[in-house]
């Protein structure tokens, strides 16, 4: 009964956006008609926020993964390749200072 209850408050609230206030409203709530006790609605409050935090963590990592993807198919430079880009305009900018220093 109690993994099904489980179960049910997952699927049904979607534990990727459940903050811990939320977690803790949901375990009161179960407290107060009785269908946990103390010891089982601090282990569901633990249990939940745990999943929660992964399935945050997997969404952003899915995120990250299809932007970056996006990214690549659209042919736009990452943040890294500017910052490369850069460093060797730097570069060359100084190798000229120092030629027209030279006379060359």
């Amino acid at each position: 009964m109690k993994e099904i209850l489980r179960n049910i408050v997952y699927a049904g609230l979607g534990a990727a956006f459940l903050t811990k206030d939320k977690i803790e409203e949901i375990k009161n709530e179960m407290l107060a008609k009785g269908r946990l006790s103390q010891e089982e609605g601090k282990q569901f409050v633990d249990d939940l926020v745990q999943r929660s935090e992964k399935a945050k963590e997997q969404l952003d990592q899915w995120i990250e993964k299809k932007v970056a993807e996006r990214l690549d198919r659209m042919g736009l430079a990452t943040k890294n390749e500017l910052a490369a880009l850069r460093a060797s305009i730097d570069e060359l900018r100084e190798d000229m200072a120092k030629r027209e220093g030279q006379g060359h």
